[in-house]
């Protein structure tokens, strides 16, 4: 039986309490260190009423010392943003593979990109190569690209193929990541208003939200069983990545037509480029290093479908 009314609208008024934690790294940051689980690092004794001299240091408990990196934290760039919200921490297990790209590839060191302006400005900061592959003309980080062009010679000396799914089989813009978002949330809005899941004014002040903001907003709806992926049954996650989150915006992932063939999975793999999203199928992300030093960098090999998928191990 379906639930309406107001038990619904009050869990929406306690996402709306909860979308702060969704922020970007420079706005969340506390007045302490943070330890590498992610939790704040608390002081002992440093409420107002017992500090006494301001500037003095205060002492750590053993708990509270801040925890050297290993695994795969140990191999995220230098100065990578380490998320402080649950749905940050969601996002970099999902897609966090492309952060420990070696072979001169450029990682991101955030886990979204807020808008257009951060993603351009990272886009420009990097070396790219553009060429023809399957009849559209891409562009790829340099040692991505060149990977991926000794992988296409490397298929035609055995009679196969690797080849693009499109046009934006490679690197995307915000905008591009925007309009495949919009085009699973706007249909779930309006069909989850038809069940009477969520009321019209909910699903208008999510509309008007940033689409920065609307990914808290949907994800904590997701918890609730309303689901935006295409078939409305699963998360939108394994239907499209967030905008900001997508592999295609660091021009580190390539989508490809031949994805059945193991064969090509196999040639890909000698050239560094790996399957890191198991709800992707025909996604590849360019890690730049065999595959025997995968874990090494912090992921671990799970399999679905006969087919491996290299996901951080965290």
């Amino acid at each position: 039986m379906e639930r309406r009314g107001t038990y619904f609208t009050v869990g929406l008024g306690a996402i709306a309490l909860l979308a702060g934690c969704w922020q970007s790294p420079q706005t969340q940051r506390t007045e302490g260190p943070v330890n590498y689980r992610n939790e704040p690092v608390n002081f002992t004794n440093t409420n107002v009423n017992e500090m006494g001299n301001a500037n003095s240091t205060p002492e750590r408990s053993p708990e509270t010392e801040e925890k050297p990196r290993t695994g795969f934290m140990a191999n995220l760039p230098e100065a990578f943003e380490m998320p402080t919200d649950e749905v940050g921490r969601k996002l970099l297990r999902e897609y966090g593979s492309v952060f420990v790209a070696r072979g001169q590839a450029t990682p991101p060191e955030k886990v979204v990109f807020r808008d257009e302006g951060e993603v351009s400005r990272f886009q420009s900061s990097l070396a790219t190569v553009r060429a023809e592959i399957g009849g559209f003309t891409l562009e790829l980080q340099s040692p991505a690209m060149a990977a991926l062009q000794d992988a296409v010679n490397q298929a035609r000396k055995k009679g196969l193929t690797i080849s693009p799914r499109g046009q934006d089989s490679a690197k995307r813009t915000y905008s591009e990541t925007v309009g495949l978002w919009n085009s699973r949330v706007d249909p779930a809005l309006k069909h989850w208003v038809g069940k009477g899941r969520l009321t019209q004014a909910d699903a208008d002040r999510i509309k008007r939200l940033s689409t920065f903001e609307q990914v808290s907003e949907v994800l904590k709806l997701e918890d609730q069983g309303i689901y935006f992926a295409k078939d409305l049954s699963k998360s939108i996650i394994y239907s499209v990545a967030p905008p900001g989150t997508s592999q295609h915006l660091s021009l580190l992932a390539f989508d490809v037509k031949e994805f059945d063939n193991a064969e090509v999975r196999r040639i890909l793999a000698d050239n560094g480029w790996f399957q890191t999203v198991a709800s992707d199928l025909p996604h590849f992300t360019f890690l730049g290093v065999k595959e025997s030093e995968l874990q090494g960098l912090g992921l671990k090999k799970t399999v679905s479908g006969g087919r491996d998928f290299w996901v951080p191990d965290i």
